[in-house]
């Protein structure tokens, strides 16, 4: 994505949310943008494998709850 093709982007996300955004506003949000999508396409090109993962996935403990209603953990 270049800065031209976020800029069109964001004026049309803008409009379409109908979110009032002057022309300085909409090309800092543009140069933002593209900033993040070149950072992710960066990331994107990391070869990772399974065993690349770091972090624990989050799996929510269950709950029961009481006659009463209340929640006993």
């Amino acid at each position: 994505m270049n800065e031209t093709q976020a800029l069109v982007y964001v004026q049309a996300a803008a409009a379409a949310i109908n979110l009032p955004l002057d022309a300085a506003q909409a090309q800092r949000v543009a140069a933002y943008l593209t900033v993040n999508a070149r950072i992710a396409a960066m990331l994107d090109g990391v070869p990772l494998a399974p065993h690349d993962e770091l972090v624990e996935i989050y799996c929510p403990k269950a709950f029961m709850c009481t006659t009463d209603g209340r929640e006993q953990l």
